[in-house]
């Protein structure tokens, strides 16, 4: 049986872990989408905090899409793994190709997860990024560095499960690493889940709509 039965208990767990910021007037939850979109609706609900979505797309490996060899990230900023660049001699082409692919993919689903919503200013704000689980580290990385441009507070991220690597990698990237599970074998985020469907963008469109929702009845009490 796996830890987890899905990203939605997986974000009422690791929620506990965060309670420090309950109710926060500074605090942020900023799910990378797809998979963290339901782990931080979780969080959010639970600790009371508002839902916003950072766009990341990871770059995979030319004919081994899974493996990824960077990330790129709302704000032009791009994170490459040069070990992987160099094991698997990709090409500055094939770097330039497919970093302008994700590109496009990324902006489309910024105006279809928005839906014509402004982003939440990240200036002086407690940000704590979510997602379902970190295998490399690198579309966090490359997450954590767009925002740092922004002058958040204070960066924490926040996933149900990482590894050892990329748990002591962030750890000297951000100012706090909120982690319910370190393992140092992760060889894919899904094992660690008994559901772990894919959500389509409809419904992460669903639930931010629906965290906004919440919100502004708990604001109203």
């Amino acid at each position: 049986m796996q830890p987890f039965s899905s990203r939605f208990e997986a974000g009422q767990l690791l929620a506990s872990k965060l309670s420090d910021y309950r109710n926060h007037p500074k605090a942020l939850i900023l799910a990378l989408p797809r998979g963290g979109v339901p782990v931080g609706y979780e969080i959010a609900k639970e600790i009371n905090l508002p839902l916003d979505v950072f766009l990341v797309r990871k770059l995979g490996v030319p004919g081994e899409d899974e493996l990824a060899m960077g990330a790129i990230g709302s704000g032009g900023v791009r994170i490459l793994n040069r070990d992987v660049l160099r094991e698997r001699r990709v090409s500055d082409a094939e770097i330039e190709a497919v970093t302008i692919r994700e590109q496009k993919e990324l902006e489309r689903r910024e105006a279809l997860y928005r839906i014509g919503r402004s982003p939440l200013s990240l200036k002086n704000r407690a940000l704590i990024l979510v997602d379902d689980g970190i295998a490399t580290g690198a579309t966090m990385l490359a997450a954590a560095q767009a925002i740092r441009s922004q002058n958040p507070s204070r960066i924490v991220v926040a996933v149900p499960v990482a590894s050892t690597e990329a748990y002591d990698t962030l750890k000297g990237e951000v100012d706090q690493v909120v982690c319910q599970i370190v393992t140092p074998a992760l060889q894919a985020v899904g094992f660690w889940y008994e559901n772990f469907t894919q959500l389509s963008d409809e419904e992460v469109a669903e639930l931010l709509h629906r965290a906004i929702l919440i919100r502004k009845s708990t604001e109203s009490m």
